[in-house]
């Protein structure tokens, strides 16, 4: 009899093992189908999102242009005028200054780290285990007053200050709805090195077959606003000429005409 019980017991351990190493995977399950399903998501060549960023007060135009290649851009209008942050063509990322308004190219480190994030189009947990990154459900948590599923996310080690550092991401689903509602990551450089940034998702939407979060929070620290941005319309494999991710070529200075005698 003894024998028995410890083997039953045995059995129910696993089993309770098994459910935890699954769950994570149930709930990403639930994620994909919930927004439109996977095979739409792997048929998403590119989105063209047109949105307004709310910094203090003033509202701001930016369009967002991201592509299945790792391209992204994103144009801001300003007091009459026009440029680009964050632009990557799949080499090259760069931004304009907004000091002297010229187009200036990111260092090495941060281009390289840059790089990784092209396989994260349209989502990282897409295909996730091909990518080599791993997922763990931490348990349900309350964010904010709303019940959720809080998941780990490890994708690959990026650069900081030349040395490795482990790259982890926390995602709060909600549990009714098992879309993310915010993720959390901790800084690892600048001023607030150590401190938690956080980004927030809500008022997700149908375009196309699939549900984007047309109102988000981004560039914030836990405990702290961050900035609002309201995306106003959604295109779905849009064409982006590849210009839109090109480094601006420098003028060269024409020699002044011969003056006539």
């Amino acid at each position: 009899m003894k024998k028995l019980n410890l083997s039953i017991i045995a059995l129910l351990f696993l089993s309770i093992f098994s459910h935890a190493q699954t769950t994570a995977d149930e709930v990403l399950k639930n994620y994909f189908e919930n927004i439109g399903g996977v095979e739409k998501l792997n048929s998403l060549k590119s989105l063209k999102m047109t949105a307004s960023l709310n910094q203090g007060g003033m509202e701001i135009p930016v369009t967002i242009y991201r592509t299945k290649d790792g391209k992204q851009a994103v144009e801001v209008s300003f007091q009459g005028m026009s440029f680009k942050q964050g632009v990557f063509d799949g080499e090259t990322l760069w931004g304009t200054n907004q000091m002297t308004m010229k187009p200036e190219k990111m260092d090495k480190e941060a281009t390289e780290n840059m790089k990784l994030e092209i396989n994260d189009f349209p989502d990282p947990f897409l295909n996730y285990k091909e990518k080599g990154y791993t997922v763990e459900l931490i348990g349900k948590e309350d964010f904010q007053g709303t019940e959720t599923f809080k998941i780990k996310l490890v994708t690959e080690p990026t650069t900081v200050d030349g040395k490795k550092e482990d790259s982890v991401s926390y995602y709060f689903f909600d549990t009714e709805n098992f879309v993310p509602i915010a993720i959390q990551s901790e800084i690892k450089s600048g001023q607030a090195k150590g401190m938690i940034s956080e980004t927030l998702f809500s008022d997700y939407q149908e375009v196309d077959g699939l549900y984007f979060p047309y109102s988000l929070t981004m560039g914030g620290v836990k405990g702290q606003p961050g900035a609002p941005i309201k995306i106003t319309k959604i295109e779905v494999n849009p064409k982006i000429d590849d210009a839109m991710f090109a480094f601006p070529k420098e003028e060269v200075a024409k020699p002044a005409p011969p003056t006539k005698k």
